[in-house]
């Protein structure tokens, strides 16, 4: 009789065992997805014109040079002991005029020549720079180069993303011209 009653006990454990809720497992844990790449920022916006004719702005400190680099005819502008900002060489073998300004581009951006005879919108050729320069190559007859040559006293090179420059229309850069022609 112990027996049946232990017996009954244990089919009435398992019986309450069966009829109690269950938990469910736990849930796998999830699997960390990697994190999109950021989204590229925008290019900031240039910096603003000042207020104003172009020709009243204060002309960007420094100096031209000219001088034969690697056998070309080259002028320079920069302050005394740093990079120049600016760089007019003839590619008379080529029949173009390389002008470089300061800066750094990996795909064409637009770049305007403001003289007092006209604007001249030119877009830069990354294969004509280095990594620090955005450069065009304009073809020695071209009128924007004439324009430059007899320019006012001044012209102005406004590169997007960059600070206008605005330098002096010195002999200089007639020179490197002239020298292409």
């Amino acid at each position: 009789m112990k027996a049946n009653s232990l017996l009954s006990g244990a089919v009435a454990a398992l019986l309450l065992a069966g009829c109690a809720a269950r938990t469910p497992p736990p849930a796998p844990a999830p699997v960390a997805s990697p994190e999109p790449a950021p989204a590229p920022s925008p290019a900031p916006p240039p910096p603003p014109r000042p207020a104003g004719d172009w020709r009243e702005a204060p002309i960007t400190p420094g100096t031209w040079r000219w001088s034969m680099v690697d056998g070309q005819s080259t002028a320079r502008f920069a302050q005394p002991g740093l990079t120049p900002l600016v760089e007019l060489t003839c590619l008379r073998d080529r029949g173009v005029v390389r002008l470089a300004h300061a800066g750094e581009a990996t795909m064409p951006v637009p770049l305007v020549l403001v003289t007092t005879s006209g604007t001249f919108p030119l877009l830069s050729d990354p294969a004509a720079g280095t990594a620090k320069q955005v450069a065009v190559l304009i073809p020695a007859r071209d009128r924007s180069l004439d324009a430059l040559a007899f320019s006012r006293g001044r012209f102005a090179i406004e590169v997007t993303g960059l600070s206008p420059s605005y330098l002096p229309a010195w002999p200089e850069v007639a020179r490197v011209i002239e020298d292409c022609r």
